[in-house]
């Protein structure tokens, strides 16, 4: 609390009591009334403040909506799906952002509820205040100043992101408790999902709208292109289920000719999006190089509650049997990047998922119209191993070279880890199929030449590997992907 809070009053939307429903669609569009209305409210305020030459006599303050449910029961649920019930009884909540956003998904996720546990659930406002940044953000006549710009501090008239409320404690397992003693109902809070969302935006130059529930992630601009050309056939093709292609800078087209104007500079970690009209389609992201980005864009992108996420990208081959351009598709991670050590313990294993194994398998045998044994002749399986040094063979290499040995790896990047680590701790599942682009332990090196063929023959076939993996796993129904591999003992009702 600030020393604000204890000298200025502060003004609030009126008070409205939590209403009980038993229809999903009614409880998101109450949902929806509460947080437009707070967001109005606050923006309201703000531009009132930032007319202003002192500062006001009166804080404002406006609440996140939230879902709440209190069973008292030990009847026993659909024990088939993993998600969808609360381990026991108690009191159960989340605070809410973005209703709108995240309709379809707050519709099946309390659909789920009323189902399993017949009784209401409760929609009200919450004790957790929306930071103002968060509230008037996406409002195109709206401009949030500086700090310094206007003539008071902005966090001695409004709430501001409290970083020391945005974590990952629910998702990494740590016993979270609510401040009024409730357990929490979903993985993330509300100023978490905010706080992502504002990242999102600033990391890939595109609004959350666009992302679509299938996710590929690759390191190399040359996936871009050939996801672009793959995009405009599919526009051109009426019969393919998409709907239209969007770039950064939140350029939409639906004609297979039409014009992306670039970007006068690209943000740091482009995506780019095939949409379908449910959401269904696919999302690329080129992360670049390095498991801080990997790390970055799956916290981000998590909040979404994606049905999947893949990583298709190069490789080191590691063993003298495998050739430049050959693919890898990982069923374990030998984790030496690091970055979410202190999240998930190294020790924690990172089981393959069997329905994204399959689904990779059978895409790679329907782009290269290989089968069973002959798969073998372009595609291993096996350990993949990620290290935050991208010039490791210019130290001494008995270490490393001894550690990926005795793992049985057969493949070197700095992102694959990382991905399917954090697929894991957030609930997501994930997979990796990469290509092998050089073979440092053989003394196959990338040289521009080799490069240019490699690039113009096999980044197209993977790529659409890809693609045609994640149409697969979108054909299937959701309890068969989210599979309790991914659920701890205690865990949330909601994906």
């Amino acid at each position: 609390m600030s020393p604000a809070d204890l000298t200025m009053p502060i003004k609030t939307p009126p008070k409205v009591e939590a209403e009980y429903f038993e229809d999903p669609a009614k409880a998101v569009t109450r949902l929806c009334e509460l947080y437009d209305a707070a967001c109005d409210f606050l923006t309201e305020k703000f531009s009132d403040a930032a007319s202003m030459t002192e500062l006001p006599g009166t804080r404002f303050r406006a609440f996140y909506p939230e879902i709440r449910i209190r069973t008292t029961s030990h009847a026993a649920t659909d024990s088939r799906l993993s998600f969808g019930h609360v381990p026991g009884p108690g009191t159960y909540s989340t605070t809410i952002t973005r209703p709108d956003l995240f309709r379809n998904y707050l519709e099946q996720q309390i659909g789920l509820l009323l189902h399993n546990h017949g009784v209401p659930i409760a929609i009200g406002q919450s004790i957790t205040p929306i930071p103002v940044h968060f509230a008037v953000a996406g409002r195109s006549d709206i401009t949030i100043p500086q700090e310094g710009a206007m003539p008071f501090p902005l966090r001695d008239v409004f709430d501001v992101p409290d970083l020391s409320n945005t974590h990952d404690d629910i998702v990494n397992g740590l016993d979270y408790v609510h401040e009024d003693g409730s357990h929490p109902l979903a993985p993330f809070t509300a100023q978490r999902i905010d706080y992502s969302l504002a990242r999102l935006s600033h990391y890939t130059a595109t609004y959350a709208e666009h992302f679509q529930n299938h996710v590929l992630f690759t390191n190399y601009q040359f996936y871009v292109e050939e996801f672009e050309l793959f995009a405009r056939a599919m526009l051109a093709d009426k019969e393919s289920g998409y709907t239209s292609f969007v770039g950064p800078g939140n350029v939409e087209i639906t004609a297979h000719d039409a014009d992306i104007p670039p970007l006068n500079k690209l943000p740091q970690m482009p995506a780019y999006h095939l949409k379908r009209a449910d959401g269904s389609g696919v999302t690329l992201v080129n992360i670049g190089v390095g498991p801080s980005n990997a790390k970055t864009a799956t916290d981000h992108i998590a909040v979404l509650r994606p049905h999947a996420w893949l990583m298709v990208g190069h490789c080191a081959g590691l063993r003298n049997s495998q050739r430049l351009g050959d693919f890898v598709l990982a069923h374990a991670y030998l984790r030496e990047d690091k970055v979410l050590d202190a999240d998930l313990p190294i020790w924690v294993p990172i089981p393959p998922l069997a329905e994204i194994q399959v689904a990779l398998e059978e895409a790679v045998a329907d782009v290269t119209e290989l089968e069973g044994f002959e798969l073998k002749r372009i595609m291993r399986t096996g350990t993949v191993a990620s290290l935050d040094n991208r010039n490791w063979e210019l130290r001494d290499q008995s270490g490393p070279v001894q550690r990926l040995s005795q793992s049985r790896a057969v493949a070197l990047d700095m992102e694959s880890a990382t991905i399917a680590a954090n697929g894991f701790r957030f609930r997501v599942p994930y997979g990796t199929l990469l290509c092998v682009s050089d073979k440092p332990l053989h003394g196959e090196l990338k040289l521009p030449g080799m490069a240019s063929d490699f690039y113009t023959t096999q980044v197209g076939r993977h790529l659409l590997i890809g693609i045609r993996a994640m149409e697969r796993l979108r054909e299937m129904p959701l309890e068969r992907i989210h599979s309790r591999k991914l659920r701890a003992f205690d865990e949330t009702a909601f994906l």
